[in-house]
């Protein structure tokens, strides 16, 4: 007995020893995570990003110890709490959130574009469903916030301008400020205007955040736009109601002067949290790329912060004597609680879908299937070159090399019904690898700058007659090597490494990030078909 002990002991020793790293790699969640916002319950951290038009919407991570992150679940997991409707575009949708934790109830706030505005979900228990949707009226603009002041006030921040100044300069946007009842989503007594921004010709100000830290309240905000400018700013002020004072500090992040070849881009829209021990750490959204191109779009990067008392005030240092975000760094002082890692190969056991799966808008009814070990997944006249719900589920990429692949069985007599493999950036932008009427076809779309016309382009077509197919794609940096095969151990190249830039931030120039998964369509008519997916596979190769 004494022998097993100390041998469980010894094993429990070693792996938590191999497991607890001095340093963590970024970013904290690889893909397309942008817009973090971030709170802590006791010793366990939330965190939700923006998903656009993806469904489910506002995905829910947790963490012990701010480095590994497990997805519990959505914010928007029904299509009753809200309708993404056909004819949302691409990039609309779910905007820029902030969670929050009070007085036992998680709340989050933000924007539905093309819909009906900002709004407010709340639970009790962020593993089960949120309420539907509190709608805010009066409310303009994007990017709300929470917070809640000593007294038990609560003030809503959002990103807009509502002392009609707008137009004294290109991109002028400012952050405003009112009291509300969250419960109710009721806005009390004014609106003041906190800023336009830390300095004269300052551009896009929003992702407002309040927080108060020694008596002094801070304003972090994001400015200059989601691109090459982005910058995280601070202002001060002894006042909740201001004035915000910009902090000589700013910008208190930014890579904006580094240049476009600095492998990390793009950096801003920062929420803070401080830990159980009193340290302070700031998540943020920030690009990666490769070969000069961006093909992951927003991830979610962490940084040290150490709060000092300057000239300023309360100013916030991002990683300290750097300055900068960084690849790799010392990891916050908290347990290491590694997490378990979501499965390469779907096998569709079970009923329901892994969390990892979303659609385009909200499906209206139900058209696929988990039974028996494999997906089956109803044909519609439904596409993804459309602004509509198509038959396409699919999962975030998350690397800058990966492979994806799939085991398919169909069979059709009609050159209008499809199924195989989809590469998604936008409805204008994305590849096709379909099995069809006795050929396998590789379709390529892309419209550039989100203009003009666009149609497939036909890359290669093959006979094929067989009934089941594997279809796997090998993406390497900026390069896309699609294959086909009767299995998984005998597959050949069907035509050669395509242009993977297609997808890439600067081709697309959308909100939105890469997706691949399985799609079918009936191209517009009708269709009793079904196609039978077995499996499913992703692997970054990173």
């Amino acid at each position: 007995m004494i022998i097993k002990f100390f041998f469980f002991a010894f094993i429990c020793f070693n792996v938590s020893g191999q497991k607890a790293p001095d340093n963590f790699k970024n970013p904290i969640l690889s893909g397309f995570y942008p817009d973090p916002s971030i709170c802590r319950v006791g010793d366990t951290y939330y965190m939700v990003n923006s998903s656009f038009e993806w469904f489910p919407g506002l995905p829910i991570h947790k963490s012990k110890d701010l480095v590994n992150w497990k997805l519990i679940g959505y914010g928007l997991s029904k299509s009753t709490q809200i309708n993404y409707p056909d004819g949302l575009g691409n990039s609309q949708g779910i905007f820029a959130p902030t969670i929050r934790h009070h007085n036992g109830t998680f709340y989050i706030i933000c924007t539905m574009v093309g819909g009906n505005g900002n709004f407010i979900i709340t639970t009790k228990d962020p593993y089960s469903s949120w309420s539907d949707p509190i709608w805010i009226e009066d409310a303009p603009g994007i990017d709300p916030s929470l917070f809640w002041d000593d007294n038990g006030k609560c003030y809503y921040t959002g990103a807009g301008i509502v002392d009609n100044s707008q137009n004294k300069w290109p991109g002028k946007n400012g952050v405003w400020m009112q009291e509300i009842n969250p419960d109710k989503g009721e806005l009390i007594g004014e609106k003041k205007q906190l800023t336009y921004g830390h300095a004269s010709n300052a551009r896009w100000a929003e992702g407002p955040h309040i927080y108060k830290i020694n008596g002094e309240y801070l304003l972090l905000i994001g400015e200059g736009g989601t691109g090459e400018y982005h910058a995280v700013t601070a202002f001060n002020s002894n006042n909740i109601w201001g004035p915000y004072i910009p902090n000589h500090a700013n910008p208190v992040m930014t890579h904006r002067h580094l240049g476009k070849e600095y492998p990390i881009q793009q950096t801003g829209h920062a929420d803070l949290v401080q830990t159980q021990n009193g340290d302070w750490w700031s998540v943020m959204l920030a690009k990666r790329q490769v070969d000069g191109f961006i093909t992951l779009a927003r991830e979610t990067f962490l940084a040290k912060v150490e709060m000092t008392n300057q000239e300023s005030g309360v100013t916030p240092i991002f990683n300290p004597r750097k300055g900068l975000l960084q690849f790799e760094q010392k990891r916050p002082e908290l347990p290491w609680s590694p997490v378990h890692k979501t499965n390469d190969l779907d096998e569709f056991e079970g009923e329901v879908l892994g969390l990892e799966w979303n659609f385009l808008r909200s499906p209206k009814e139900t058209w696929y299937e988990q039974k028996g070990g494999q997906i089956q997944i109803q044909l519609r006249p439904e596409s993804v070159a459309e602004f509509v719900n198509p038959s396409f589920i699919a999962q975030r990429t998350r690397h800058l090399n990966y492979e994806a692949s799939t085991s398919l069985s169909f069979k059709t007599k009609k050159e209008n019904e499809k199924a195989g493999l989809v590469i998604y950036r936008r409805h204008g932008n994305h590849y096709q690898l379909l099995k069809t009427k006795n050929k396998l076809v590789l379709l390529k779309t892309l419209q550039k700058g989100n203009k003009g016309e666009f149609k497939p382009q036909v890359i290669v077509s093959i006979p094929y007659k067989k009934e089941s197919v594997v279809f796997s794609v090998a993406v390497d940096g900026i390069n896309a090597q699609f294959y086909y095969g009767e299995n998984k151990f005998e597959l050949k190249p069907i035509g050669t490494a395509q242009d993977y830039t297609i997808v890439s931030d600067e081709v697309a120039q959308k909100f939105n990030g890469v997706y691949v998964g399985m799609y079918v369509t009936s191209s517009g008519k009708e269709s009793k078909k079904i196609a039978f997916f077995d499996w499913f596979k992703y692997q970054g190769a990173e």
